[in-house]
């Protein structure tokens, strides 16, 4: 990402923050930024090396909102007993285990039970083959549906009166609302806000990027 653009989209990050400090300090009522995690794949080194090549390092194409990840080039094919999807995309930097994200409809369509967790809460969850023109990678597990979470910095969870580990339930208004529950707050250092929610759960309550959620 030239970085132009990534100058203007923390700008715009710093606005939002202020407003919605500056909501919360006026009424009581406390918004967080939505982003919407479509499919994607945590790589262990590892993993990268069977995939890609021995030493591969890879090619960061964006910056992420959580400090120092991004999106990079590379992709992979996700295979599952029933079916596969391509070109998912591959977050960096390298990871110590490799854990694949995806959406309960696509858990239907590659043909594995689904498994709600937290990330890095990889045990016992389902296993999938991993491709790529130049290898291949078979795992005995990793392969999760992300349980909801929100993201703050500490002085951002500070500011909002919330703690790392805490359970909140969010609004979404407007003409589909939705109440969304259990929602994990991790905060520290790691991390910047916004709620990470999956591909359906967007489309179910017509979320886009950038919506504010009320935690209530």
């Amino acid at each position: 990402m030239p970085k132009n653009d990534a100058l203007e989209q923390n700008i715009e990050r710093r606005i939002r923050e202020a407003t919605i400090f500056a909501i919360y300090k006026q009424s009581g009522r406390r918004f967080v930024p939505a982003a919407i995690s479509g499919r994607h794949v945590h790589l262990c080194r590892k993993d990268i090396d069977a995939l890609f090549g021995f030493g591969y390092e890879l090619t960061p194409m964006k910056p992420l909102v959580q400090p120092g990840q991004f999106a990079s080039e590379e992709t992979v094919t996700i295979v599952g007993p029933k079916g596969r999807i391509a070109k998912v995309r591959v977050l960096g930097p390298a990871r110590p285990e490799t854990q694949v994200e995806i959406s309960v409809s696509d858990t239907f369509s590659i043909g594995i039970v689904p498994a709600l967790r937290m990330s890095g809460d990889v045990a016992g969850t389902p296993g999938v083959r991993l491709e790529t023109e130049k290898g291949s990678a078979d795992l005995a597990s990793g392969t999760i549906i992300a349980a909801r979470h929100l993201h703050l910095s500490s002085s951002q969870a500070q500011a909002l009166g919330l703690a790392d580990g805490q359970i909140v339930t969010l609004r979404k208004n407007g003409p589909r609302a939705a109440i969304l529950g259990s929602v994990v707050v991790r905060s520290g250092d790691a991390h910047e806000m916004e709620v990470h929610i999956d591909q359906d759960e967007a489309n179910a309550a017509l979320i886009r990027n950038g919506d504010l959620l009320e935690i209530v």
